[in-house]
């Protein structure tokens, strides 16, 4: 994948964390998110799928998106 595909991406993938009120929920969503953007730019589904839910808990528990837990 090249860098400006990447770039997108995250761009597109901004506002899209989704902060679960635990690790799994956490670890799911972003998940999906990285699955289907990976999908979307021609990677790996299952690359992206894994850094996406890696980066989604690690937002989520350091409080870079602000989330509103219930």
């Amino acid at each position: 994948m090249g860098i400006s595909k990447i770039v997108i991406a995250l761009g597109l993938s901004a506002g899209l964390a989704a902060c679960g009120n635990n690790i799994g929920e956490q670890a799911l969503g972003g998940g999906v998110v990285g699955a289907g953007l990976a999908a979307a730019t021609g990677g790996s589904l299952a690359q992206g799928a894994a850094l996406g839910a890696g980066a989604n808990v690690l937002a989520c528990n350091t409080n870079i998106t602000n989330c509103k837990r219930n």
